[in-house]
């Protein structure tokens, strides 16, 4: 099959995914998710041509559990579908489980009853994974992949009490090889707790990009995917994903994630939704600049969220600019597009010098 990327970074390609990709991953995510077949209710809003809803609709046929579809993530309709089915397994996106966790009433629904609940395709914030955790006693399991790997490559065990570890994506499925290679080269193979690329090896990666021979060089190196990921690797060998290489956002020389930012921005009470992006400067390069979605009812001005940054940021991690939204873009399956909010600051900022 062509999977094709989602585009957050650019145009689209087409990830040529084998059948033998396709069923070495159906095993490997059955293997990690330990449920029983025939024994589960799937909550699948993610979208089918997705690759995270591709998997789901994969395993629940290969399990023949039963599949609960809703063709797009409104909030009163899925609540009212959880309670309704009784749903036992939710995999969803982050940006979910912050409207169900703001959600009125939420705990009348059902969610503490969810036995598995698993968050991929854009990075969990911590404070919303533990706000989630104390609010419900139910637990985020957070894993990772891209359509290049057809798409699970790493998972946070959940078969024994203590295994997971919040803000990690989890050991690499059964059969996956990862490991962190330096950004400059990406030759020099990295140790524990040092940060780099993540690059993937395993019977799930593709055979390369429809028609883009550069591109399928590129990403597809020794017998390694270049997944374009910074992360990390603990001393136990759980993984860490810190940002999108593209997303770097690089103040006087010095690396800056945006996902830091944003996560401080989550631990702010009044704060809904964040992104962080890069904005030029003439003496520092760049800078970062925030974009902020409050929560219904709360107030909060860009000062207080400053001095609410620089209680918890270093000064060179300090973003500079702050706007306020309604809403921000968002990806098919729910993820914050920053791609859209660079070319929004970049026309905007081209008009004021007109």
């Amino acid at each position: 099959m062509l999977q094709y990327t989602g585009g957050t970074t650019g145009l689209p390609k087409g990830a040529m995914l084998t059948h033998a990709n396709l069923v070495a991953n159906l095993f490997q995510s059955s293997r990690a998710s330990r449920v029983k077949p025939g024994d589960a209710r799937v909550m699948l809003i993610l979208p089918l041509f997705h690759s995270f809803g591709m998997l789901c609709m994969n395993v629940g046929i290969a399990q023949g559990t039963r599949l609960v579809l809703l063709p797009r993530f409104e909030i009163d309709a899925v609540m009212q579908a959880i309670k309704e089915h009784a749903i036992t397994d939710f995999p969803g996106v982050p940006t979910m489980y912050v409207a169900i966790l703001n959600y009125k009433d939420a705990e009348s629904y059902g969610i503490a009853n969810i036995r598995n609940i698993s968050s991929g395709g854009a990075a969990m914030p911590v404070e919303v994974s533990e706000t989630f955790e104390r609010k419900f006693q139910a637990k985020i399991n957070e894993g990772y992949g891209l359509s290049e790997a057809s798409p699970a490559t790493h998972s946070n065990p959940n078969w024994q009490p203590g295994l997971r570890r919040p803000g990690s994506i989890g050991i690499p499925l059964l059969g996956t090889d990862a490991r962190i290679v330096d950004l400059e080269t990406g030759l020099r193979v990295l140790g524990p707790d040092q940060e780099g690329e993540l690059c993937i090896q395993g019977p799930q990666v593709m055979a390369g990009y429809w028609n883009k021979p550069e591109e399928t060089v590129a990403a597809l190196r020794d017998g390694w995917l270049y997944t374009g990921d910074i992360a990390k690797m603990d001393q136990d060998g759980y993984f860490y994903i810190l940002d999108r290489k593209k997303d770097l956002i690089i103040v006087s020389g010095y690396n800056v994630y945006p996902r830091e930012l944003e996560e401080v921005m989550y631990e702010h009470p009044a704060v809904l939704e964040a992104a962080a992006i890069a904005v030029p400067d003439p003496y520092k390069g760049e800078v970062p600049k925030l974009f902020v979605v409050l929560k219904a009812g709360a107030q909060a001005t860009a000062e207080e969220l400053l001095d609410f940054c620089r209680q918890r940021l270093a000064p060179f991690k300090l973003p500079k600019f702050v706007a306020f939204r309604d809403a921000l873009p968002k990806s098919a399956v729910g993820k914050i597009l920053r791609r859209e909010l660079v070319a929004e600051d970049r026309t905007s900022r081209a008009e004021r010098v007109g």
